[in-house]
């Protein structure tokens, strides 16, 4: 019997197709005029590392489903496996048309602000020469050219790295295909031609150039670089055995990732279609997977062209302060004083944090208070990503090292940081610190931290629940938020997570914190269940998110209702959003507004009900069914009035945002906000706010 195909409802996107959307908005900003010329060649830069990424991991997921006996299905739109990947394929393509007019328009701007690249052909003899030279000294005694025989099979090729290749002919007529590496920590990337100031050339292209000095029998009839993009989609949950130590099998699996099939190759030059085809055979790569790029396969030398920038600022040969973004740097808060105990004050009154707008160093402060502290006799901590050198770590060890009790998850399933994380577990155990790997069949991304004291009073906890990870780089570049609170009831909860995270357990039941995956979807799907009581009684109600991607099909479902209900409800979702807003009949109460600006919108805050009864949690999942089901994941909630009227206000900014904040129409796109004349940035009036604060708590001082 054939099975009935669901109908998908007319408010949904489908999840990889918006993730697009969201990063065609990275992509508008390397275009956008009005942000900095240098700061947009980094938006260049993002908008290839994100897409790289998604290959990695969204397309090879879809390319495994593919692999399956049965059709597999997303459940919004219903489409299969291979029609979202057929539309990603057509989407990346329009994608890549847009990044080449944007990069050319780029290399334009920047040519008057005295930077060029340039290509071999508009070199003058006299610098051709230097160049060869330069080749034959600094760059040829390093390359390790291979021709494909039967003796010496294709190699190969890394994952994102560059290889010129080429099609060689002998005397006799034959043809035989060359693979040369092209990415490598000897020579440089960006090499300056001597006789020009502020002009390179990429040394792929320089390679490519010469690439017949390599082969002087043989006549190089086709030549191109290429650049392949592999599948990161490795299956954590495998690796749970009794008879295997977790974190060496870890390793195993990171290993095997580097091998894992292609997912896109991407060239810079066309090349015949037979030559082309060996070449998909060799890699295992579909013909439909390979792009022509008209702009280079890497872009992360941009960052050089900045450095390079700076360098004339700092020499004093130009003034190029109008290409970037005004130095911004965090504040202290007003909230503690830095220089008394911080115990103390957190115990008197809840702290928040907001980042990157105010520092994450009180927080740095307080972890090593307590490791120095005579009360404290415990700390436990989750921990998903972390900085290279981090502090973070160095307080843990201290404490650990001072006598106190640590307790620290390290989440060693962090896609992309598994190694990282694998060090600093070793790093922590060796200090004395007692490490956990998470749970059989959840990751751990929760943002959890836990200190316990002995006081006369018996136990005392303090506790901090933020947004984003504990790594002191990305907080001064990713908005997010940390409270800090003495709160008892919230600080016992706390334990009970950590106590059942130390059995290899989920917590069932929780009164203040949401905690997936047992108590936060539902507890979610409750409140919104309230407003739409409220709304059907006549009264006023409300509900607010700011999240990074709504996917989770019973929470859209729900908030659905809440909208046919007549319930107001505002979402600030910086990335993939599967519900579309202004249906009408279905969604004309719901409004979506994304931020893509300076700094990564990644801060989570959930609001439901009108001022007077308003409940205000902020948290680290966001509505996606991996988050909220399939995490362990905590959202806290903000008790402190002055602080819930603080993330109010910030919530409503965001919202008003219509220089960096984009609409999501009812057709499915994101469009400009109106202005009025007023141009607001919500991330540079929190910056400005913050400085003031810091300034007007300093002259106070």
């Amino acid at each position: 019997m054939k099975k009935q195909q669901l109908k998908s409802e007319p408010y949904m996107m489908n999840r990889e197709l918006s993730w697009l959307k969201f990063n065609e908005r990275v992509l508008n900003e390397a275009g956008n005029p009005a942000v900095p010329l240098a700061e947009r060649l980094t938006f260049a830069s993002i908008y290839q590392s994100n897409l790289d990424e998604f290959y990695r991991v969204r397309v090879g997921t879809l390319m495994d489903q593919m692999e399956s006996k049965e059709v597999v299905r997303e459940n919004k739109t219903n489409m299969t496996s291979e029609q979202q990947v057929k539309a990603i394929l057509q989407e990346t393509r329009d994608l890549d048309q847009k990044k080449a007019a944007i990069y050319e328009q780029l290399m334009g701007e920047l040519e008057p602000k005295g930077i060029r690249l340039i290509n071999f052909n508009k070199l003058s003899a006299e610098e051709g020469k230097l160049l060869e030279t330069y080749f034959d000294n600094e760059i040829a005694p390093y390359l390790s050219a291979n021709i494909v025989s039967k003796q010496q099979p294709f190699p190969f090729l890394k994952n994102k790295d560059i290889y010129a290749v080429a099609l060689l002919e002998t005397k006799g007529g034959k043809t035989r295909a060359a693979i040369i590496p092209c990415s490598n920590n000897v020579f440089r990337r960006l090499i300056d031609i001597p006789t020009r100031k502020g002009t390179f050339m990429l040394s792929e292209e320089l390679i490519l150039h010469f690439l017949p000095k390599m082969f002087k029998n043989y006549v190089v009839k086709e030549k191109s670089l290429i650049r392949v993009t592999r599948n990161a989609d490795i299956d954590t949950e495998t690796i749970y055995d009794e008879d295997l130590d977790y974190r060496d099998a870890m390793e195993n699996l990171i290993k095997q990732r580097k091998r894992m099939s292609p997912v896109r190759m991407e060239m810079s030059r066309e090349l015949n279609k037979k030559l082309t085809s060996s070449l998909c055979k060799e890699i295992k790569v579909d013909k439909d997977h390979v792009f022509l790029s008209r702009v280079p396969l890497d872009l992360s030398f941009v960052f050089a062209l900045q450095g390079y920038l700076r360098s004339l600022e700092q020499n004093g040969t130009a003034d190029t302060k109008q290409l970037f973004y005004q130095r911004r740097a965090p504040r202290m808060t007003p909230q503690l004083d830095s220089k008394a105990p911080l115990i103390p004050q957190v115990m008197k009154k809840d702290v928040l944090l907001s980042y990157p707008f105010e520092s994450i160093k009180p927080f740095i402060s307080l972890l090593d208070e307590a490791a120095k502290d005579e009360s404290v006799v415990s700390i436990k901590m989750t921990l998903y990503r972390l900085a290279d050198k981090s502090q973070i770590v160095d307080a843990l060890v201290e404490a650990a090292e001072n006598g106190k009790e640590v307790v620290v998850l390290v989440e060693l399933r962090a896609r992309f940081d598994e190694e990282s994380n694998i060090e600093y577990s070793r790093i922590l155990e060796e200090a004395g610190c007692r490490v956990i790997y998470g749970l059989n069949g959840f990751k751990v991304h929760s943002k959890l931290c836990l200190i316990s004291r002995k006081t006369e009073d018996g136990v005392s906890y303090v506790t901090q629940i933020g947004t984003g990870n504990y790594n002191e780089k990305t907080s001064a570049l990713y908005t997010d938020l940390s409270l800090i609170t003495g709160n008892q009831a919230i600080g016992k909860e706390a334990a009970e997570v950590f106590a059942a995270l130390l059995k290899g357990e989920t917590v069932e039941k929780t009164d203040l914190l949401l905690v997936a995956p047992k108590c936060l979807q539902n507890r979610v799907l409750e409140m919104i269940d309230e407003e739409i009581a409220h709304a059907k009684q006549g009264e006023e109600s409300y509900i607010g998110i700011k999240i990074n991607s709504l996917t989770d099909k019973a929470i859209i479902t729900k908030l659905v209702e809440a909208s046919q209900a007549g319930v107001k409800i505002e979402m600030i979702v910086r990335g993939i959003c599967c519900l579309i807003p202004g249906i009408e009949g279905y969604t004309e109460n719901i409004k979506v507004v994304s931020i893509v600006g300076r700094f990564l919108e990644h801060s989570r805050i959930y609001r439901f009900g009108t001022k007077e009864r308003e409940k205000v949690y902020l948290a680290s999942a966001d509505f996606m069914t991996r988050n909220t089901i399939r995490r362990v994941e905590v959202a806290a909630p903000v008790l402190d009035d002055t602080l819930k009227e603080r993330l109010d206000w910030m919530f409503e900014t965001m919202m008003k945002d219509n220089e960096k904040g984009k609409c999501l129409n009812a057709s499915g796109k994101y469009v400009d906000r109106e202005s009025n004349g007023t141009k607001l940035n919500s991330q540079e009036l929190f910056y400005a706010m913050a400085y003031s604060n810091a300034e007007k708590a300093q002259t106070k001082a």
